[in-house]
């Protein structure tokens, strides 16, 4: 071996013999190359600390270079003229680099503390997680994942033919990050200035009145559940929210004031929400306990114990809505048909927005959920009217269109 200090060729030039053997750089610089038996070189540091010779591996070569070894080596030296254990600061961080969190194990902390206790929507987020981003990032430490990982997961979404989906995507993965960066487990969040890859267009799509007479009779006539049946029916009486619907129990009715009431965990603005019950919601009820009777659910599963998933209702009305002649209709086009209609028969957008239980801020909305439960329930009862006018045999009532047109706010 040369006198000379290392060189990429000196070093590239050692030859691996029976025995593991080590070859030191001549200059006192105390740092070495240890030679395997197979021909593995790794780099080796040599030191004194506290009175006691050590050893600290840097790295292999060729992965680590010559002059990349020097950088490591210069850093250990000056860590250890500050009195700290250069190796064992380096045993740490492997350690701290072993336990760093992956995609999974960040994954299941996010459902396990966030998703989980305050969304309803949990189950949509461990959905997305679960098909399209644990499949191609779960093992990969969750501080490595970049906007580039970013962008191409959302890129692949969309070559799929989803671009809506690589909306939802985003908006999942970005929450997630985000709680991760406020329980300081990333310092940064791989999310930041990226883009919706899709427009999303605003649905307006309102059933007109022939639409609602097909859909109130062909649900009758579908080889569906009679829970999903009649829940499809009470979000279109009620307009309340498909999850609300589904989920909705005996015991939140009560028929002395013909109330029903969703509870501030069940509501999406996380306020309780008065629903006045109308006389053809009333029946309407009369008609869910005699088929779904003897459950605590307005709309006891089939398949269980609980109630009905707000999934299943979107699952059968999407089967069906060719039969019920409510093309590329939704569950959520039921609570905007309501809406629409109402406002149409006159009764004001202050009155539809208090019965929808659209999110308010303020003090005031806080105390002000009872205050309008008359006004609710006079627009609940003339869209019940409407309904029935709608539904009732040909001849029976005067089904022309209603007017559609946007009225002043009383």
């Amino acid at each position: 071996m040369s006198t000379k200090r290392f060189t990429d060729r000196t070093v590239e030039a050692l030859r691996p013999k029976p025995e593991r053997f080590t070859e030191w750089e001549p200059g006192r610089t105390n740092l070495g190359v240890r030679v395997s038996p197979a021909g593995r070189k790794t780099w080796i540091y040599m030191y004194r600390y506290q009175g006691r010779a050590r050893r600290m591996s840097l790295g292999t070569y060729p992965e680590l270079s010559l002059a990349d070894v020097r950088l490591v080596l210069a850093k250990a030296k000056k860590t250890l003229s500050h009195g700290v254990d250069p190796g064992k600061e380096a045993v740490e961080g492997r350690h701290v680099e072993r336990m760093a969190e992956t995609v999974t194990d960040l994954t299941e902390q996010y459902l396990e503390k966030w998703a989980r206790p305050r969304k309803r929507s949990a189950a949509e987020d461990e959905r997305i997680l679960r098909k399209d981003v644990l499949p191609i990032w779960g093992n990969r430490k969750a501080r490595d994942i970049g906007r580039r990982d970013v962008i191409a997961l959302l890129d692949s979404i969309v070559a799929r033919g989803a671009p809506i989906m690589a909306n939802r995507t985003l908006a999942t993965i970005r929450r997630m990050f985000n709680w991760a960066v406020g329980r300081d487990i990333l310092d940064a969040s791989p999310c930041v200035q990226i883009e919706r890859p899709a427009a999303e267009n605003k649905r307006d799509r309102v059933l007109a009145v022939a639409e609602i007479r097909a859909f109130w009779h062909g649900l009758d006539h579908l080889p569906i559940a009679d829970s999903i049946r009649l829940a499809l029916k009470f979000q279109l009486v009620t307009g309340q929210r498909r999850g609300e619907c589904a989920e909705a129990s005996w015991a939140e009715c009560d028929f002395d004031e013909d109330i029903w009431t969703i509870p501030a965990e069940r509501a999406k603005n996380g306020v309780a929400h008065r629903v006045p019950l109308s006389s053809l919601t009333l029946d309407l009820l009369d008609e869910i306990k005699e088929r779904c009777g003897g459950s605590d659910w307005l709309f006891p599963s089939p398949r269980g114990m609980g109630p009905i998933t707000p999934s299943s209702i979107s699952h059968a009305l999407k089967k069906h809505r060719g039969k019920l002649g409510i093309a590329d209709a939704s569950p959520h086009d039921l609570r905007r048909t309501a809406a629409s209609h109402m406002t149409g028969l006159g009764v004001s957008r202050l009155v539809v927005s208090k019965i929808l239980n659209h999110v308010e801020s303020g003090v005031t909305a806080i105390y002000d959920q009872y205050a309008y439960d008359r006004e609710k329930r006079d627009a609940l009862a003339i869209w019940a009217r409407r309904i029935s006018e709608i539904i009732a045999p040909e001849g029976a009532a005067d089904n022309n269109v209603v007017k559609m047109e946007a009225t002043s706010i009383r």
